[in-house]
């Protein structure tokens, strides 16, 4: 019991740095895709949802969540710091050229998501898991 208890402790002592880095790495890709993007709309995302606005607060999380996935993808496939970062800078690019192609595919976005049209925002939404999804999987191989 204790040999098994020994090889447990072993095996979270030289795992887990491994994926506190790993994490970090990937949240801190998260959080500068996310100050990208934010820069990049053609709307205040964090003064439409301090407003209520649920349309900015749809595609904020939208967005948080399409970045996030092949940020996943790319954790789950790689097992160095260096693979994560750089495939996970792809990853974030891939996903602000999409939001880029939607907001030319839906007219007048800003007006309409500054509006509060959830129909739009579900759409925009829809266009990024989309892409975050096949975006992942292409990183998956």
């Amino acid at each position: 019991m204790e040999s098994t208890f020994g090889s447990i402790l072993t095996a979270l002592g030289t795992g887990l740095p491994v994926l506190l880095v790993q994490l970090a790495t990937a949240l801190a890709l998260l959080v500068a895709g996310v100050a990208v993007y934010t820069r990049i709309t053609p709307f205040d995302e964090r003064r439409l949802v301090a407003e209520g606005n649920a349309a900015g607060g749809l595609t904020l999380a939208g967005s948080i969540v399409a970045l996030a996935i092949p940020l996943a993808a790319t954790l789950a496939t790689s097992s160095f710091v260096l693979d994560i970062l750089l495939w996970g800078v792809v990853a974030v690019i891939l996903q602000l050229v999409a939001f880029a192609v939607a907001t030319l595919l839906i007219r007048d976005l800003r007006g309409q998501i500054e509006s509060g049209n959830v129909a739009s925002a579900a759409a925009l939404v829809g266009v990024q898991l989309g892409v975050a999804l096949i975006n992942a999987a292409a990183m998956a191989g």
